[in-house]
């Protein structure tokens, strides 16, 4: 028996969430008395890969085909489902994402295995393998028993800080058994997000609403982000207006997050937003309005003018670096 866990990646680089889950995943093969196997699909630089060996994890299935470079709901479950025989794996761990949730779903009908999402801690095993998630949009805390042969756990983002060490992975190539069948449904194009720090991925989002008037005011935002190393994000109204592009939209319709620090500023907080953002370790708002619900919310207020406050604040930061 051991751990496997699916290792994500993006332009070249493993995810952020991946490593959390290899740490994670290291853990409780280390609990089990187990060993703990990460499994990459697609091409990736042998630095890269080295990388999972730092986060506790010795050993790498690496399927260096270029078929999987680009993500894909069926091989990537075909490829997991084999990597999980032939390593005789019987909890299988990954992070929470877009692209986790439909491959963990998959997974569980092909492997009848036991399904927990948004789990924030080790498990607890003195009495089955009861895991902690959070639900509700981050508003609650479940307790909940994975029964069965097969588990796949679903690692909230941000929710296990894996520990860096030097230690080295081994490297073998793996060649899964996919067929044209699993490409049926082929990727015609790829709108990737831009920016130095991919949105999901980030521990600190500045995000602007209506309150900031109009597109042409948005470079204080953007100013603040640079200074923080941040990810920059907005709500439903302003993507809606064509203020900000699509993919900064984090709400119930937009991206989920749960970064350490979010920064809302000039939005009000409907319950719409909040629903995406309310995972996020520390809220800080800027609004002029005391009245604003975002201020409920939040674990830090600020009641004034975010056109005198946040270019004070990115000064403040500049000068504090």
């Amino acid at each position: 028996m051991s751990v496997l866990i699916f290792v994500e990646t993006a332009d070249g680089a493993i995810k952020k969430s991946s490593l959390e889950a290899i740490g994670y995943g290291a853990e409780v093969a280390k609990m089990t008395n187990t060993n703990a196997t990460a499994l990459v699909l697609g091409e990736l630089a042998a630095e890269e890969l080295q990388k999972i060996g730092n986060f506790g994890c010795k050993k790498v299935l690496h399927a260096a085909d270029k078929k999987l470079n680009e993500p894909g709901i069926q091989p990537y479950a075909t490829a997991i489902t084999e990597a999980v025989n032939k390593e005789n794996a019987n909890v299988i761990i990954l992070a929470k994402s877009s692209l986790g949730d439909a491959v963990a779903a998959r997974l569980s009908a092909k492997l009848k295995a036991g399904l927990a999402s948004n789990v924030i801690e080790l498990p607890n095993l003195s009495n089955g393998f009861i895991v902690k998630r959070s639900i509700y949009t981050g508003k609650a805390f479940a307790e909940t028993e994975v029964k069965g042969e097969k588990k796949i756990i679903a690692i909230k983002k941000n929710a296990f800080l894996p520990i860096e060490t030097t230690d080295q992975a081994t490297v073998e190539n793996f060649s899964p058994s996919i067929n044209d069948k699993d490409f049926s449904i082929k990727v015609t194009g790829v709108e990737k997000q831009t920016g130095d720090i991919l949105l999901p991925e980030a521990d600190i989002v500045v995000s602007g609403g209506r309150g900031l008037k109009g597109p042409e005011n948005w470079q204080m935002l953007l100013d603040l982000a640079k200074a923080l190393h941040a990810a920059t994000a907005c709500s439903k109204p302003v993507s809606d207006l064509d203020w900000r592009p699509h993919h900064e939209h984090v709400g119930q319709t937009g991206i989920k997050i749960s970064p350490n620090l979010y920064i809302a500023i000039g939005i009000s907080g409907a319950i719409q937003h909040l629903a995406g953002v309310n995972s996020s370790k520390v809220i800080v708002v800027i609004n002029k309005d005391p009245e604003a619900p975002f201020f409920k919310s939040a674990d830090y207020g600020i009641v004034g003018d975010a056109f005198d406050i946040v270019p004070r604040l990115t000064k403040a930061v500049l000068s504090s670096n």
